[in-house]
């Protein structure tokens, strides 16, 4: 996730702190050039760059572009899944090994304070191996000893890493996205996840997920008019790739501005409109695309332009 970063916040391209770590991992030298994002790694292996990938724990509906994702995968000549149940990347792995949840290990959660909470395993003798150690057979497989067997080894590991004291790596420069200035018939698209939505956590849990907000489209009441929209009825947000259609509900929001849950039932943004936050799509009433021969598609083409 943070490609130019060595832990503890130390950048890769410091002579001292890759010599520091160079020693406390036991290896003669660490490359300076930076590792890739996420986003790189996937199109990497989406374009055949990568002979493999380790996959851990990953919804691939939570990327940017899921079908970009499992391009992705499909392309990649081997693949390697940790997972704790059947997944999208575990249909398409050669190999899946299950790890233990966390119930069934010991760790440590770090709160929005940075503050450490250690945990102990809750159900004991499952027989499942959390990830630390299986990534460590794997590693010494390919001769490297990652000596993280247990959490204190990996404890220790920890306290010995001298958090980043110097100066911070300047972040990238880009040039500021230019306004997007959507017109009748079209919105700003705004959305985020909803606490309970279509996350893989309440997978065989269907009381919990009942809980879960109706998912709706909302819109100011100048916008709603504007579209020949009622509050209460059924509007389809478009892109050039997909549509969502939920009830409307009239809401306090900037004109021409359409919000819509990320990734709730029936309202999934990126598997279904492969569209950002940002972006400008379509919205119009259910009742219009249904009388209108061809409406939908033309106006799902000029959302994707």
């Amino acid at each position: 996730m943070l490609p130019n970063l060595l832990p503890g916040g130390n950048p890769v391209n410091d002579n001292a702190a890759r010599a520091r770590f160079a020693q406390l991992w036991g290896t003669a030298d660490l490359p300076a050039t930076h590792g890739r994002p996420t986003s790189g790694i996937l199109s990497a292996a989406r374009y055949g760059y990568l002979s493999g990938l380790v996959v851990a724990g990953v919804d691939l509906d939570d990327l940017p572009d899921p079908t970009g994702a499992e391009a992705a995968l499909e392309n990649t000549p081997f693949v390697l899944s940790l997972e704790t149940r059947r997944s999208a990347v575990t249909e398409r792995a050669d190999v899946v090994l299950p790890v233990a949840t966390v119930a069934e290990k010991s760790g440590t959660f770090v709160d929005w304070e940075g503050r450490p909470r250690r945990f102990t395993a809750a159900l004991g003798e499952t027989g499942m191996l959390p990830e630390h150690r299986v990534l460590t057979a794997l590693a010494r497989q390919l001769g490297v000893d990652l000596d993280c067997d247990s959490t204190t080894a990996i404890g220790r590991q920890l306290a010995d890493i001298t958090p980043w004291a110097g100066a911070r790596p300047d972040l990238e420069s880009v040039l500021p996205a230019a306004r997007p200035r959507p017109g009748r018939g079209e919105a700003v698209l705004a959305s985020w996840r909803m606490l309970l939505d279509a996350g893989r956590l309440q997978d065989n849990e269907p009381h919990l997920a009942g809980t879960a907000r109706t998912p709706v489209v909302r819109l100011s009441a100048a916008t709603a008019a504007e579209i020949g929209a009622q509050d209460g009825g059924r509007v389809a947000v478009s892109s050039l790739f997909g549509s969502i259609t939920l009830p409307l509900v009239i809401d306090d929001l900037p004109d021409r501005v359409v919000w819509i849950p990320m990734n709730s039932p029936g309202s999934q943004v990126y598997r279904t409109l492969r569209a950002g936050v940002g972006q400008v799509v379509l919205i119009d009433p259910e009742t219009a695309r249904a009388g209108t021969p061809g409406a939908g598609k033309a106006a799902a083409g000029k959302a994707g332009q």
